[in-house]
């Protein structure tokens, strides 16, 4: 065998596995009709399962259980990592009490936000960073100096988002004794198999939800212990259409959809600074020095910030995705990076990116230009937007507390 026919050979095993499957792959592979998967960091997932529709008003009527084991997961401990992570995101993680979670987001020196997540703090100094983009070489050097180690588990924790009206109800029907006292961004632990399994009271569709977090070992046994329980409350496996569906009603970003990550922007006029993305808000200025800090106060007192993320209303029906904004039907001016028709709002609903002053001291005479698919030919439609808050839906059982079995 010559060595290059030994090393084409060598290469070769890699192709047989485009993909990674899930640790609940089995169970999702025996629900799907569709065969409609795509690639989510490196794993196998499902645009939709059977009718995207049913998937959706699971969410809003019944249960939603939408696999997130894919979501990329750091492990971050020590007795540094409190100041570690202080250092690195936007918020007060001092703040951030014992079995709490928040939203956060970081930044590079220019102050470009590098992702948005959620930070799980499991012990005193013992977090979980849950992601969309892989980032180990950049924590890693960032860490360079504090007393902390940080390790991807990202294949070892299996996660389930179960979301809707009668989540609660399911776990409570599932053995689940004191999922009740958990309060919005509150975690707890609870005994599976002879294990545990972390259950937090969030979710990304402004609904009444929770995530659940297992070793890998023990995902299908978690995965069918729900089902079970859920057989009579209208549980159902969810893709990420449905849910793409609920995180626009309830007004959240994702990272590379509706704003690029500093990595993955190949130019310059694509980056972002946190307050051009609409979190301006979680940035604490009163605790010690965090990446991007100098670059956000600086951009903020020369009022150099370009941009704005804004909720539009539009008239008519047709969703305008990725549609162009103009100014008196002139001027291009932004850009929608997500829109729907939403059947719970009754409303054609949109995220979009505009150019300041529009949508910040100018709010009217916005028009989006929107290209129809009519019997085989594309007609243009011009239509008005008009700026509104988000979310665009509020739902009371998303915070109360107790949770209500519905």
């Amino acid at each position: 065998m010559t060595l290059d026919l030994a090393i084409r050979k060598a290469a070769q095993p890699h192709f047989h596995t485009l993909l990674l499957e899930s640790p609940f792959h089995e169970r999702l592979a025996a629900l799907d009709k569709n065969n409609d998967w795509y690639g989510w960091a490196g794993h196998k997932a499902p645009h939709a399962l059977d009718d995207e529709e049913l998937e959706y008003f699971a969410i809003r009527s019944t249960a939603a259980v939408f696999d997130i084991s894919p979501m990329t997961k750091y492990r971050i401990t020590g007795p540094g990592a409190v100041a570690f992570l202080d250092r690195l995101t936007v918020r007060n993680v001092a703040k951030l009490g014992i079995n709490r979670v928040h939203y956060t987001a970081w930044c590079d020196d220019h102050g470009h936000v590098l992702d948005d997540g959620t930070l799980f703090r499991l012990g005193e100094s013992e977090f979980r960073l849950c992601c969309q983009e892989r980032h180990l070489p950049w924590l890693l050097d960032s860490a360079e100096g504090f007393a902390v180690d940080i390790r991807e588990e990202t294949s070892e924790i299996a996660g389930l988002a179960l979301q809707g009206p009668t989540s609660y109800a399911i776990l409570k029907e599932a053995g689940f004794a004191g999922v009740e006292a958990l309060k919005p961004f509150q975690i707890g632990g609870f005994a599976h198999e002879g294990g545990t399994v972390t259950i937090s009271r969030t979710g990304f569709t402004g609904d009444l939800g929770y995530e659940l977090f297992v070793p890998r070992a023990l995902a299908l046994s978690l995965w069918d212990r729900l089902f079970k329980a859920g057989k009579l409350l209208g549980i159902r496996a969810i893709g990420y259409t449905a849910l793409n569906r609920a995180r626009i009603e309830a007004g959240f970003i994702v990272a590379n959809a509706d704003f690029m990550t500093a990595e993955a922007a190949l130019r310059g006029n694509r980056l972002r600074l946190p307050d051009e993305i609409g979190l301006d808000w979680m940035i604490d200025l009163e605790k010690p020095n965090f990446n991007g800090r100098r670059a956000i106060l600086a951009a903020r007192s020369r009022k150099t910030l370009k941009h704005i993320l804004v909720g539009l209303e539009i008239e008519g029906n047709v969703p305008p995705e990725h549609a162009l904004i103009y100014y008196n039907k002139r001027r291009e001016v932004g850009i929608v990076t997500a829109a729907i028709w939403s059947p719970l709002a009754k409303r054609n609903i949109a995220i979009a990116s505009l150019e300041r002053p529009y949508g910040e001291r100018i709010q009217d005479g916005l028009w989006v230009e929107i290209y129809a698919l009519r019997e085989l030919q594309y007609q243009k439609l011009m239509k008005r937007a008009r700026i509104v808050p988000r979310p665009f839906v509020t739902l009371a059982r998303r915070s109360a507390n107790p949770p209500g079995l519905f």
